[in-house]
């Protein structure tokens, strides 16, 4: 298989290892396990601006968000785990995909007003989330709007296609047993590059 693999980790304190950060690394051990090369992006432990004026779209990032660009762009399949706080991605994780389509990275205007030109076809996606709430009461009762927002107006934006997600509730209780169990699925995901 000669697929690579872009590993984006999203939980913003870098200070210590928290669950995304282990879901991250059992995702990529699965997809190392099947062939695949793999990139790995840390949000944690980046430096990233907030991009406050709307010319800067058309400018090129900073240079770490650059080896981000890079890294994404020669990957086929691009892999982004996050905690939920307060119903969407942290601020850092929306601060970073600001940053990283500046400059026509994930789309380009039209010369005449049309659709925009998406920069980033023939790439998938799978959006890993972990929340304290169950799963199924953040798709039912909150209609997972903050990630669907995500999956649509940012990858799917960009081209990215298709996009699987998994949501994984009840994070503050899991047991040493779950705990493993839900590693050994992320890796799975990861062999199957799904």
């Amino acid at each position: 298989m000669n697929r690579t693999v872009c590993v984006l980790q999203g939980h913003p304190h870098g200070e210590g290892k928290h669950l995304c950060h282990a879901i991250a690394d059992a995702y990529a051990d699965g997809a190392k396990s099947a062939g695949a090369k793999i990139k790995r992006i840390d949000l944690g432990a980046m430096d990233i601006p907030m991009l406050r004026d709307p010319a800067d779209f058309g400018k090129p990032p900073i240079e770490s968000v650059v080896a981000a660009q890079q890294a994404i762009k020669a990957s086929q399949h691009l892999v982004v785990v996050y905690p939920l706080w307060l119903g969407t991605m942290p601020a850092v994780v929306k601060a970073f995909f600001e940053q990283l389509c500046r400059n026509k990275f994930a789309i380009e205007a039209d010369a005449k007003g049309g659709w925009p030109r998406q920069m980033l076809k023939g790439k998938s996606a799978r959006v890993i989330v972990t929340m304290g709430m169950p799963a199924a009461a953040f798709k039912l009762m909150f209609g997972a709007h903050g990630v669907r927002g995500f999956e649509s107006s940012i990858l799917g934006m960009g081209g990215i296609k298709p996009i699987r997600e998994t949501l994984i509730g009840g994070v503050g209780d899991l047991s040493r047993n779950k705990s493993e169990a839900l590693l050994a699925r992320m890796r799975k995901l990861g062999k199957e590059l799904g």
